[in-house]
């Protein structure tokens, strides 16, 4: 809160905002029973996970980090740079990870914040890779000349994920939809993905996710109108694209 107050001037908001820090948090436990939790408040420290404000919290704390990593003079020393989005960041530098690792490890223990250890990782590019904000980054290797190259490309967790969204949103408990209602369904959900994950390379991504929903309307369209078999002669790409009008990723 006194990151935020040297902020926000207006005592209701910053009420409103405490409030928000202190509030009970419904949980799900395995079995699935539901129930509350105040560790936020009883600790003293946290922000509710999901919550619309926990992002810009995260910035305004995870800032006293950084600042203090530049004025620490450890991004001059260590040619180390931190690239961040809430509580989320990487550090780039060359030869100095170790050394990187253990003044985060103190700098976040001065702090009060945890380093969360099954996430955190040295990673040595280009022989390997490492997920950052739903990308995949390491080496790529251009279609065209075959050359090798660094860059980011749609993680696999978050192309399975979409996969896996498409499916729900194809079940047979939705037949009783109208088809233009689906394929609009569909197409938000498409658009807002590709709308995200449009830099780097994204072709193979595209591809993958194109097949799966051309397979998953197509399953829709013949559970829906009983048709036998796989649909691909009575509901041709063409068909799927030009006339219902169906969102196919591609660059642009």
């Amino acid at each position: 809160m006194k990151s935020v107050s040297r902020r926000i001037s207006d005592g209701r908001v910053l009420r409103l905002i405490k409030l928000w820090l202190e509030t009970p948090v419904e949980e799900t436990d395995a079995k699935g029973h539901r129930c509350r939790t105040t560790r936020n408040k009883d600790q003293g420290m946290g922000t509710p996970q999901g919550a619309p404000i926990s992002p810009l919290l995260s910035n305004i704390y995870m800032r006293r980090f950084v600042k203090g990593w530049k004025t620490g003079g450890y991004e001059r020393r260590l040619v180390a740079r931190i690239v961040n989005y809430a509580d989320d960041f990487v550090i780039c530098c060359r030869g100095t990870a170790e050394e990187a690792m253990v003044v985060t490890r103190r700098m976040m223990s001065k702090l009060k914040l945890t380093v969360n250890e099954t996430k955190t990782r040295l990673c040595r590019l280009p022989t390997e890779t490492f997920d950052f904000l739903g990308y995949t980054l390491g080496r790529n290797y251009d279609r065209r000349t075959g050359q090798a190259y660094i860059g980011p490309r749609p993680s696999r967790k978050k192309i399975k994920r979409l996969c896996s969204e498409i499916s729900d949103l194809t079940t047979r408990k939705t037949t009783e939809l109208e088809v233009g209602a689906q394929i609009g369904r569909i197409n938000r959900k498409l658009r807002g993905w590709s709308n995200y994950f449009r830099i780097g390379t994204i072709l193979p991504a595209y591809r993958q996710v194109n097949h799966h929903v051309r397979y998953r309307v197509r399953q829709w369209l013949c559970a829906k109108f009983k048709v036998r078999g796989q649909g691909t002669t009575r509901y041709p790409d063409a068909y799927l694209y030009q006339e219902l009008g169906l969102y196919q990723l591609k660059r642009t």
